[in-house]
């Protein structure tokens, strides 16, 4: 699906590749949309494909990443929490960015951030059951009261507290363009404050037929709550008005599909539906879907994907894993193992391949930074392979701030460009050592006029010493001479008689061998 779209909606013939265009610490001031926009030209020239933008709703504060949403149809437009821009920017600076990247063959992706609400503009009372952190099906009201007999303890579990609640959200600042529905406390399963008493907990909503949402994860036995007021997706005021929005903020910026944020916790029923609903009622029957599924089981995401009754893809958390675990672990990790357990492995139609994102980066809550020496393998291997759909982090193309900042992938840039330039044709792994393992990309004869799509061949090695790995590239290459596009291998390897060459590439390093005088080599 990630191919459709990008060849229906970007009008180009090549290997697609996504970036997700923000780091956490990304610059905020409204600066973003317009330093992507002269951008555009650069990243088409690499081979970038696609942007995931973060999140472009209005959020609850100027300077927020924008996860704490506020508003989905205030895109930068309208003077409410701070000011008018977001973060990132205006929505016409917004627009501007997604015309001129579709103009240069890079469509857009919106972060879609649908689970909760924050900011709200009034506090409303209503009543509610206070439910236990690790177990949210068990209500815990009352409890901390009780010392006695077991009527005492039915009539706690039974009693509903009245609870001041951050739940009214009129959007005071849009006056109603584009939606007039405006959320209140029953739009709501639960929250996690009580302004009355300033206590923090999770409190479920109470209301005729409410309760937590039954097709999420079931982690803390139900994890429809994350954070904020979580909205109630059965409730049918806010899924239509939610379904709406899609129709209306692909229309309206010429995204070409979603990211999802933290799906595990919304109702995959409302997600399949969303993405149905979108593509049926809009100009882009093949939208994209991907969805953030934040966990380490590829059981799991495989139960969701079948569950949503339409083409999805998510993101490969086991391979992130795997690729943190392999930088560790160093010449102990057995490459061979590498795709154990993952997406791209099982459905590789339905898997966006990752390193690292916004969420894993040094210093956020889910931390697991794939180490620096081992990120060029991990990127040569979703690169220059044919499985998968490869997402490349902005933090490490262009490196990332705060309080620890990161330094660039080395020559990132360049592995992209590989990828568009040589990474077809027929796939031969030569995959027989724990240390060192390479493959062949035979390359394509294209149509008469055009040039050749002339291949590579790909060495890598996570071990002490100097990886080496014969590979056959086809006899009609005889005699050729190759080199490391990369230079960290120096010198030529001449093809063979028979097609085939030792390929060499340094210790803990990656080599990417092509025709000296390939298409685009210099």
């Amino acid at each position: 699906m990630s191919s459709d779209a990008n060849a229906t909606y970007s009008g180009k013939q090549q290997n697609y590749t996504m970036l997700q265009a923000f780091e956490w610490y990304t610059e905020g001031n409204g600066a973003h949309w317009k330093k992507l926009t002269s951008k555009t030209d650069e990243l088409a020239d690499i081979g970038v494909t696609a942007m995931w933008l973060p999140p472009p709703t209005k959020a609850s504060a100027p300077e927020s990443v924008g996860y704490d949403i506020y508003d989905l149809y205030d895109l930068g437009e309208f003077d409410q929490k701070g000011g008018r821009p977001t973060k990132y920017g205006t929505k016409d600076e917004l627009l501007a960015l997604t015309k001129i990247a579709k103009e240069k063959g890079i469509v857009s992706y919106i972060d879609a951030v649908l689970n909760h609400r924050f900011g709200a503009d009034r506090t409303e009372k209503f009543g509610v059951k206070e439910v236990d952190n690790n177990d949210r099906n068990k209500e815990v009201s009352g409890l901390q009261d009780i010392k006695a007999s077991p009527q005492q303890v039915l009539h706690a579990l039974s009693h509903i507290d009245d609870l001041q609640g951050w739940t009214g959200f009129s959007f005071p600042g849009r006056k109603d363009k584009y939606s007039s529905f405006k959320y209140n406390f029953n739009h709501f399963t639960g929250v996690d404050y009580d302004d009355k008493d300033g206590k923090t907990a999770i409190f479920r909503i109470q209301g005729d037929g409410k309760n937590w949402a039954q097709g999420v994860d079931d982690e803390n036995s139900n994890y429809d709550y994350l954070m904020g007021a979580d909205i109630d997706y059965s409730h049918p005021e806010a899924r239509d008005d939610t379904l709406n929005w899609g129709k209306w903020v692909i229309n309206e910026t010429g995204a070409a599909g979603f990211r999802f944020d933290a799906v595990k916790h919304i109702d995959a029923s409302f997600i399949g539906n969303f993405v149905q609903h979108v593509r049926k009622e809009t100009d882009k029957p093949k939208m994209f879907a991907v969805g953030e599924f934040w966990k380490d089981s590829l059981e799991d995401l495989d139960a969701y994907l079948d569950s949503l009754g339409t083409q999805f893809s998510v993101f490969d958390t086991p391979l992130h894993y795997n690729f943190k675990e392999a930088g560790d672990r160093a010449e102990s990790y057995d490459m061979r193992a590498i795709w154990d357990g993952t997406v791209v492995q099982k459905r590789p139609i339905d898997a966006v391949t990752l390193v690292d994102n916004h969420d894993t980066q040094v210093g956020q809550a889910l931390e697991s930074w794939v180490s620096p020496a081992f990120k060029p393998l991990a990127y040569a291997l979703i690169l220059l392979r044919p499985a998968g759909y490869p997402c490349v982090f902005y933090g490490d193309l262009y490196g990332t701030k705060g309080e620890n900042p990161q330094e660039p992938v080395s020559q990132l840039g360049d592995m992209i460009r590989a990828r568009k330039l040589y990474a077809y044709g027929e796939l031969r792994d030569y995959w027989d050592h724990m240390n060192c393992v390479g493959w062949v990309r035979m390359g394509e004869e294209t149509e008469e006029g055009k040039p050749n799509l002339d291949g590579c061949a790909v060495v890598l090695c996570n071990g002490t010493g100097e990886g080496s790995k014969r590979m056959e590239v086809g006899k009609h290459r005889a005699n050729e001479k190759w080199t490391d596009v990369l230079g960290w291998y120096p010198g030529e390897i001449v093809i063979g008689e028979d097609g085939w060459a030792e390929f060499k590439c340094q210790a803990r390093s990656v080599s990417i061998w092509v025709k000296h005088d390939a298409t685009g080599r210099k």
